[in-house]
């Protein structure tokens, strides 16, 4: 259409990676592509139609115009401005430390086990090796679906109301349970479950400081970044104002 080609590189560019898990493959294609013309069509229509020289819509193409250019200059400055820019562990640390207050749990936190396995007889012996002292890591590999994932699952601590968010009668356990304690197994869709409760962290304590270094240098990296784009956009306008270059005119 116009000799518009849309190349089966571009179009896979476009469509979402998830999409491809829900359906076909050929399918999602082709269902993207008939879009994609249909689309160009309207397009086309609109072209004809006259209605991109509508005054309505030449206002809101140049609105959104002078958005996208203004953002992007902001991005460009942004990092242009700050290519050297870092936050070291250390500062992390010592902005913790300062306002250590400011960080405290607003609910309770808990580390446990989450196992979950799609036969009966392997969670219930996976259950049983638990209950006898067996190693956490060996009865996961022997027996558990996903090891890998339970396993890291285990290692961190997770607010109570987000905890086996996908099995609720596993939080539910979690809520009730005591340090160490095993709940009981349950089936949940084509899988069963169990959890151990192994350490918690009460609301209104501190957390770990390990918990939050990389999201407090995240943080200061973004803020030492708008400080320097505030300074950089200051500067601008003190030298457009000596330039006489700014006139405002307030109404009355």
């Amino acid at each position: 259409m116009n000799n518009e080609i849309l190349l089966r590189s571009e179009l896979l560019q476009k469509i979402p990676t998830y999409q491809f898990t829900l359906s076909d493959s050929a399918q999602v294609i082709s269902n993207y592509t008939q879009q994609w013309v249909q689309e160009r069509i309207l397009l086309q229509e609109a072209y004809r139609l006259q209605i991109h020289r509508k005054k309505e819509v030449l206002n809101r193409i140049n609105e959104l115009t002078e958005d996208y250019i203004l953002q992007a200059s902001k991005d460009y400055i942004t990092k242009e401005l700050n290519q050297d820019v870092t936050v070291s562990l250390d500062e992390a640390r010592d902005y913790y430390q300062e306002y250590k207050d400011n960080f405290l749990l607003e609910e309770r936190f808990i580390r446990f086990r989450f196992f979950k396995s799609t036969r009966l007889n392997d969670a219930s012996r996976a259950r049983q090796e638990l209950l006898r002292g067996s190693d956490w890591e060996n009865v996961v590999r022997k027996y558990a679906l996903t090891p890998e994932y339970i396993l890291n699952h285990s290692r961190r601590f997770w607010p109570i109301s987000r905890a086996a968010s996908e099995s609720p009668i596993m939080n539910r356990y979690l809520q009730r349970i005591g340090i160490t304690e095993i709940s009981v197994i349950e089936q949940v869709g084509n899988e069963y479950h169990f959890v151990q409760l192994l350490e918690e962290k009460p609301k209104g304590e501190h957390p770990d400081l390990e918990w939050l270094l990389s999201e407090i240098q995240q943080w200061l990296l973004l803020e030492k970044k708008r400080t320097t784009f505030k300074s950089y956009q200051q500067n601008l306008y003190l030298q457009a104002e000596a330039n006489n270059e700014i006139e405002i005119n307030l109404p009355n």
